[in-house]
């Protein structure tokens, strides 16, 4: 947000040519808040409606298996099946949970919270990082976070009920075995044999459980209470094979959260008859700095001035629209930056503080 104006009344937030009042934006902002909150609450009452779902369905088939001489452990592994399409699923509807919870907790972190706490201001980026969650909306935690997270806090104890139901069903039904060959032979299912069931079981198992403990270390998500500061252990490193964004700086302890994903920006040149218009049109209305650079053409020539300037990725359609009403023969080229330090971007002075330590 750029400094607010003195109006006749009261204040005035400038935004992006836009004239509002701080009480009309601090309106919206608050509508804004409750949709999403609320868009997050249906989210989560999905992931409790497949938890649901796996709980119901392993009590009954343990009823069934367990309840008489006839049942066969097989529906046990026919519902371990079916529990991790549900694990699936549920994984799946968490991203998007996570999805509407972080744009929650960035409303809270750097707009409601900073109305509380000198200096009073939002993040200089805060409403940069909405605005590209908005226009270009992507998952916050990778799909490997989440079938980690929901396995450790519900479906682990459903898997080890499962695997108890399994071994009690085969070792005390119909009658108590009596030896380990036995029991081998009993854990067979149709033509394969139990040694090979048994091997199926320890991988299918073992496998859940590495993603359980590899993926502790990823605290991506928002719409839980977790700690943000990272480690160099075992956990951590193991972790980071299921990281989702390499490009995330391990060494950022803010007390709150903030992604600390580098966000796309892009540098403009503008070649215009009118580049004294199109200059101060991104001054005024854009709230950007540009450089005219000296250019000559080669087919005419005649020396042409070339507009630079830096940008973010929600900027560019402004800019184009600011260009195409001042020149529509006007001839642009958008080109990505690796990355851009500086005044109203990021602080080249806290860039380099991080690179020294």
């Amino acid at each position: 947000m750029s400094d607010g104006t003195q109006a006749s009344t009261e204040p005035v937030w400038s935004y992006r040519g836009y004239q509002l009042k701080s009480s009309e934006f601090t309106t919206a902002m608050v509508h804004f808040y409750r949709g999403e909150v609320q868009r997050a609450n249906v989210w989560r009452q999905r992931l409790d409606n497949t938890t649901n779902w796996a709980v119901i369905t392993t009590g009954a088939a343990i009823s069934f298996a367990l309840g008489s001489i006839s049942g066969h452990h097989g529906v046990i592994l026919l519902n371990t099946l079916l529990i991790t399409l549900f694990l699936y699923l549920e994984a799946r509807r968490y991203r998007y949970y996570e999805l509407f919870a972080s744009r929650v907790r960035l409303m809270e972190t750097d707009f409601f919270a900073t109305m509380l706490v000198p200096p009073f201001a939002p993040s200089a980026d805060w409403a940069e990082g909405l605005a590209e969650n908005l226009l270009h909306p992507q998952f916050t935690i990778s799909l490997w976070e989440a079938l980690g997270r929901r396995f450790r806090q519900n479906y682990l104890w459903i898997y080890v009920v499962l695997a108890i139901a399994w071994i009690l069903k085969s070792v005390l039904f119909p009658t108590p075995v009596t030896s380990w060959a036995e029991f081998i032979q009993r854990a067979a299912l149709g033509t394969i044999p139990g040694e090979v069931m048994l091997l199926i079981g320890l991988i299918f198992n073992g496998m859940l459980f590495l993603i359980g403990i590899a993926t502790l270390g990823l605290k991506h998500a928002t719409g839980e209470v977790l700690p943000r500061y990272t480690d160099t252990s075992l956990v951590h490193s193991l972790s980071s094979l299921f990281e989702h964004d390499k490009d995330q700086e391990a060494s950022d302890r803010r007390p709150w959260f903030r992604h600390a994903r580098k966000r796309p920006q892009a540098v403009a040149l503008i070649i215009s008859q009118h580049n004294d218009n199109v200059g101060k049109a991104i001054l005024v209305e854009m709230k950007r700095g540009a450089t005219r650079l000296d250019g000559v053409g080669v087919y005419t020539g005649q020396s042409q001035p070339v507009l630079m300037t830096a940008l973010t990725l929600t900027e560019i359609n402004h800019l184009k629209a600011i260009v195409s009403q001042a020149d529509p023969n006007a001839f642009v080229i958008v080109m990505p930056a690796q990355e851009v330090l500086g005044r109203g971007f990021q602080p080249l002075q806290q860039k380099q503080a991080a690179t020294q330590s």
